[in-house]
């Protein structure tokens, strides 16, 4: 049975493993692979696997994919959108994994809350990005794309160092999304009917090609 002492870290890098996965997962997971490695944290026996230098070249080739991908407008978008079934579950996975030694209902109860973490702050992500997308410069999306990075390896390494602030923080940014969510939601909605509004006139045929066709029948 773990002491408040002992719990506190554990929630704190159960949570901000969620969090960070959601986000970007193999930032997090080399954040995590870096540290062990380098000496700087020990890790939960059950998060050790992290370190293993296989389970690293993985996650790093797959970041390398993703900082391509989430730098360019359109294919950030459908990258999200093919990661909507590896974040949420990573996150789910990681945060009953790195919870500590605690009974099953504890790791599931871990599990729900790591899951709906993960998936919210996967939904900002995504959400933000249909947004920026809508503008024609680059700038907005790399340095998104940026911040995101610096967020998830900031946080990640909060979370191991200075769990209390990590917990404080991560308050915050859950009423931000609380906050943030709808209105995300209706910019997309006007997005996409804007969109399908284009489409509609794009199809439609020229009001001059209707003409000539009628007077080619009447003829």
């Amino acid at each position: 049975m773990e002491t408040v002492d002992q719990l506190v870290p554990a929630l704190a890098l159960s949570m901000g493993m969620a969090w960070a996965s959601g986000i970007n997962l193999y930032a997090a997971l080399l954040t995590l692979g870096v540290l062990a490695n380098t000496g700087n944290i020990e890790l939960p026996q059950q998060l050790q696997i992290v370190a293993n230098p296989l389970v690293m070249a993985a996650a790093g080739v797959m970041y390398i994919l993703e900082f391509v991908a989430d730098k360019i407008p359109g294919i950030d978008s459908g990258w999200d959108a093919v990661h909507s079934f590896v974040r949420i579950p990573a996150g789910a996975m990681l945060a009953a994994t790195a919870i500590g030694d605690v009974t099953p209902a504890a790791h599931l109860a871990a599990a729900i809350l790591g899951g709906g973490l993960a998936a919210a702050t996967h939904a900002t992500k995504a959400g933000s990005r249909v947004l920026i997308n809508t503008s024609p410069e680059p700038v907005s999306n790399w340095s998104a794309s940026l911040g995101e990075d610096v967020a998830v390896v900031a946080g990640v390494w909060t979370s191991l160092h200075h769990p209390l602030m990590f917990l404080g923080l991560l308050l915050l940014f859950i009423l931000l999304m609380v906050w943030l969510l709808p209105r995300l939601w209706r910019g997309i909605k006007r997005v996409v009917s804007r969109l399908a509004a284009l489409f509609k006139r794009a199809s439609k045929p020229p009001a001059g090609a209707k003409a000539a066709d009628s007077d080619g029948k009447q003829s």
